[in-house]
């Protein structure tokens, strides 16, 4: 499948012209990734979007970056997986933070779709059509993931034990 068909499977896309979808798939690139190799680790900067086309993702965070206690016995807890037509690294098109999580491979032979921020931003200034309704469900993506974060951060605190009270304490420092 090509870029441009891929692209118009994923939801952030949506409601884009055949012509706009096209410019965005003119800038874009593939790339194949290994079970466990890292597409981008957190805190690192950020200047792509990713499409999956083929595989999963893990957006995985490390609670030992915010957490200062010496006997936390943190380590990385996966929050989302991701599969074939979401994107992901979508905040990167909003503030070019640094990244809030870490994202690798779950399956083999996984294949991206990645979008430069530089290139993408430039054909929404030149499309402000396209680029009103590619924000529109960004944002709309955002808030869906947000608010599911939400969920899962509640189902952490409510089921692992309320005496620590802080996310940063063993609240999030478990996979489960």
């Amino acid at each position: 499948m090509s870029h441009a068909g891929m692209l118009r499977q994923a939801d952030i896309f949506q409601d884009l012209t055949r012509d706009q979808i096209e410019r965005i798939a003119s800038i874009c690139e593939e790339k194949r990734y290994s079970v466990g190799e890292l597409v981008f680790e957190e805190k690192s900067s950020s200047d792509e979007l990713y499409i999956i086309v083929r595989g999963q993702v893990e957006i995985v965070v490390d609670p030992a970056l915010v957490s200062d206690r010496v006997d936390d016995p943190s380590r990385p807890s996966t929050i989302a997986i991701l599969r074939r037509g979401q994107s992901f690294g979508e905040m990167a098109l909003v503030d070019r933070g640094l990244r809030s999580a870490s994202a690798r491979c779950a399956s083999p032979e996984t294949r991206l779709i990645i979008i430069p921020r530089e290139e993408l931003m430039s054909i929404c200034d030149d499309d402000p059509v396209l680029g009103y309704r590619l924000m529109y469900n960004l944002a709309a993506d955002l808030a869906l993931k947000i608010r599911g974060s939400g969920l899962m951060i509640r189902e952490k605190l409510l089921y692992s034990g309320r005496d620590e009270g802080s996310l940063t304490g063993s609240a999030l420092s478990r996979d489960e």
